[in-house]
């Protein structure tokens, strides 16, 4: 029985059995013939190419053609402030105006029916509502206004209750299950007399789930059949559509709620930071306006109390010049959504049958013991998309029915609160575009089979496709090198920076004597002798010495290790070590996660001629110096693992290189020698007074350690014969580099570097701060830029809580008035834990996790 649960789990319902056959036919594409999907695709999506984008309903991707025409539109015309009287200026104004009626149209009503006020997004257009709604307060004539909001409502719809609360309004949430009791009851008692107003708000499609909700309410509450409290008074409505409308076709001529707010980014993806809200104009005048700024008055005097302002409601509520680009780039956006989808309906169609694909077989994916892999958050059993949107939310789970947390997915530095008491903090959210395909489905379901089910490279989804039934369906080749999913975030998922720079690993290695600056190594003062107290766990002696057997340092972050014997030591950790860091042409960190070719940068750092020689295949050697000129030198602000760090761009010629090799515009940029990088307090435990740890441009420590003994550990469960019979070979260099340490040493047990407290190397002594916290960089093999998921995934297996591998340690006190060294070979004396008793640890101890 378990062994045909996990082949079964394994395996993926075929595209076309996933659907209901008594349901109506829905589609896949947009029906311009095979390969349609993959050449549009192919065509205004080529940044795509290797990556796997799941989180369309945080924000769509707007496509090429859309940018081009809006980009030309703006090269033509010239667009003037709408406020102002001239020929450029009424070019805008009728353009807005146009535009205006282009969204109405979208929505299938008029102007004689809705108008449109432009915001900033969807949450201002709610926060508009909240304070210009005419609100009765409870007072002892009246019982006051009710506010009733949906509690599978949006954060923004939620804190309306603040505005209402503050001028003693009733706010109440609503349970679904309630409003679908009262549905079935049918209307109650009320005085059809009583004009006092209330508000409804409720979201056509639930940002969370993807669950639908009646658009029926609309008219049942407003005419009373359905009461979301049982109060007396006219009800308007109010119906979040940001997230319905990004995928669904809304028709307000059937469905005529009073407040309508919408986000564009979501339909179009761009532009941002545009939104509007749609009134009704039976309930226009009703709103309240007190504040007006410039372009909402017709008249006014500043000495005296008096004001009129404009005659429209567009015009009364946007206070401010509108963003007018951004208007007129929506034109673009409809137009463009048109031609390449046909519009809203085949939108629907298609992004519902990938969620329905995708439901389907999460649901069927089984542990060995029968355990379901996944928990699905959802009302809805994905029947149809009259009830069920293109989101899917889930967690993990182990083959225990327990949840897994995030951060044993590897999540960012330093945030381990992803369980309480055994429940998630949030949730993994994906969700689907007009521009998704049945590729991205199965890159993303191979990633969860390939981390929890363990199954060989061999996925078998071949049967998929050529069950598909539908005309362009793509293929799934070559998705062995596809990214992990982007997927939304509730409270939860990884962020997009989200690997420990410390103890990322990257490329080949080059060993190098180093030439030393400076006098032979000096004796440390005495203030660094391991404390009497602690003495007794000192771990030495039994076993032989613990040595170290190799350095490296990583001049450019997320670039290629370089290998050394004997090393300076500076302040900052190794000398040198991620002193630099690629950008992009916005001034953003670039790492092996977003371009995984960093890895084939080698840089070489020759300390005689004071110079760093960046080495890659099919590019000639290029040298930096290692200095900045202080003369010649801008200092700017960039970020480092949300620190604000001074650098200065290392010059055109570099940036030329690196935009050659990489194709697109790059730039080195160098931490500035007089800008000082505080750690964080967690990491200064014990030092002495005066000193203060301070870092380069590292994520979490001054340097990570590594112990071969874990390494072997690991290597051996990795190249264990799987259950085909096949090997997936991983040498222990190969392993080694993807974890990217500074020191590594000849531990006699694997993984006993997470019960030491401090170490001493040499004459330098060390506090031992925590483990690093490992993602999907793992996975990226050092000497080719290649993914393969499988090391991130025995890792997981073996660790069976935080995926951690490798001690983050930091100077405890240092002595820089002469130099110092680190050296292969120097001795490592290591302090146990104070709670830690005894050098041989029980074998059941040998995984326990070890935070500091």
């Amino acid at each position: 029985m378990a062994s045909a649960a996990a082949e079964s789990g394994r395996e993926l319902p075929a595209f076309a059995g996933s659907r209901d056959p008594s349901a109506p036919r829905l589609a896949y594409g947009y029906g311009y013939g095979p390969g349609s999907l993959r050449e549009l695709r192919a065509r205004e999506f080529r940044r795509l190419a290797g990556t796997v984008y799941l989180d369309h309903a945080g924000a769509t991707l707007f496509s090429q053609s859309q940018l081009e025409s809006f980009t030309n539109d703006l090269m033509e015309n010239t667009y003037g402030n709408p406020h102002s009287q001239n020929i450029s200026s009424k070019l805008t104004y009728d353009t807005v105006e146009q535009v205006r009626y282009r969204i109405l149209a979208h929505f299938h009503t008029t102007a004689e029916d809705y108008t449109v006020i432009f915001t900033s997004g969807s949450t201002a257009a709610l926060k508009l509502v909240a304070e210009a709604f005419p609100w009765v307060s409870q007072g002892p004539e009246s019982s006051g206004s009710q506010f009733c909001y949906l509690t599978d409502s949006h954060t923004s719809v939620v804190g309306m209750r603040n505005v209402t609360m503050a001028i003693n309004v009733t706010s109440t949430p609503v349970r679904p299950e309630d409003l679908w009791s009262a549905e079935e009851r049918g209307a109650s008692v009320s005085d059809p007399d009583c004009q006092l107003p209330h508000l409804f708000c409720y979201p056509a499609q639930s940002n969370f789930s993807g669950v639908r909700y009646p658009l029926s309410w609309i008219e049942e509450v407003k005419s009373g059949r359905l009461h979301p409290v049982s109060t007396p008074g006219k009800w308007f409505v109010l119906l979040d559509a940001a997230s319905y409308v990004s995928t669904s076709p809304l028709d307000l001529s059937a469905h005529q709620a009073d407040f309508v707010p919408i986000s564009f980014y979501k339909i179009f993806g761009f532009p941002t930071g545009l939104g509007a809200l749609l009134v009704h104009n039976r309930a226009a005048p009703l709103l309240r306006k007190t504040y007006f700024g410039g372009g909402t008055a017709s008249a006014y005097l500043a000495g005296e109390d008096f004001y009129i302002p404009r005659p429209s409601v567009a015009q009364r509520f946007e206070d401010g010049t509108i963003s007018f680009l951004d208007v007129i780039a929506l034109k673009h956006g409809f137009d463009t959504l048109e031609r390449l989808t046909g519009g809203m309906e085949n939108i629907k169609q298609h992004t519902f049958t990938l969620a329905q694909y995708t439901y389907v077989a999460l649901s069927s994916l089984r542990y060995p013991n029968g355990a379901a892999v996944v928990r699905i958050y959802s009302d809805s059993e994905f029947s149809s998309p009259e009830v069920q949107g293109p989101i899917i939310n889930f967690n993990v789970l182990d083959d225990k029915g327990n949840i897994i947390g995030y951060s044993q997915a590897g999540h960012v530095c330093g945030d381990n609160m992803d369980l309480i008491d055994g429940q998630p903090t949030g949730s993994v959210r994906i969700s689907f575009g007009y521009m998704s395909t049945l590729d991205d489905v199965q890159a993303f379901l191979r990633f969860i089979i390939d981390t929890r089910l363990h199954s060989s490279g061999d996925w078998p989804v071949s049967q998929t496709h050529a069950d598909t039934g539908e005309a362009g369906a793509p293929s799934a080749e070559s998705q062995a090198d596809v990214t992990p999913a982007v997927m939304g975030r509730h409270s939860l998922l990884p962020q997009e920076d989200a690997l420990t720079g410390s103890g990322v690993w990257n490329n080949s290695s080059t060993t190098v004597n180093a030439v030393p600056v400076a006098p032979p190594v000096c004796d440390v003062a005495r203030t660094q002798q391991i404390p009497s107290e602690k003495a007794a766990g000192v771990l030495q002696g039994a076993l032989g010495p613990l040595v170290v057997t190799n350095l490296y340092l990583y001049p450019i972050k997320s670039c290629a290790a370089f290998e050394v014997t004997r090393w300076p030591v500076g302040n900052q950790g190794l000398l040198y070590d991620r002193s630099w860091m690629v950008v992009n042409h916005n001034g953003v960190c670039l790492s092996q996660k977003q371009e995984p070719r960093l890895c084939l940068i080698q840089p070489f750092i020759d300390l005689q001629q004071r110079i760093m020689v960046i080495k890659a295949k099919g590019m000639e050697p290029i040298e930096v110096p290692l200095e900045e000129n202080s003369e010649q030198t801008q200092i700017r602000q960039s970020r480092v693992c949300a620190d604000r760090v001074n650098t200065y761009d290392c010059g055109e010629k570099i940036s030329s290189w690196l935009s050659t090799f990489f194709g697109r515009p790059c730039h080195l940029i160098k931490q500035s020698s007089n800008f000082q990088r505080n750690a964080k307090k967690k990491h200064g435990k014990d030092q002495l007074p005066g000193t203060m740890a301070t870092l380069s441009l590292v994520n979490e420590a001054q340097y990570l350690l590594i112990n071969t003994s874990s390494i072997l550990e690991l290597h051996q469960q990795l190249n264990t014969s799987d259950e085909n019979g096949k090997q997936e070979l991983f040498s222990v260099k190969d392993l080694s580099l993807r974890f990217r340490a500074n020191i590594i040493i000849n531990g006699k047990r694997a993984f006993e570097e997470e019960k030491w407290d401090e170490i001493s190397i040499g004459s330098l002594h060390f506090q031992v701060v925590g483990p690093c916290h490992r993602c999907q960089m793992i996975c990226i093999d050092q000497q080719t830029g290649q993914r393969n998921q499988h090391v991130f995934q025995k890792l997981s297996e073996s660790r069976e809580t935080k995926v951690n591998f490798g001690m983050y340690l930091m100077h405890t006190s240092l002595d820089l008035s002469s130099p110092c060294f680190l050296s292969v070979g120097s001795q490592v004396l290591p302090v146990l834990k104070e709670n830690v008793e005894g050098h041989d640890l029980p074998a059941s101890e040998k995984h326990q996790d070890v935070t500091s």
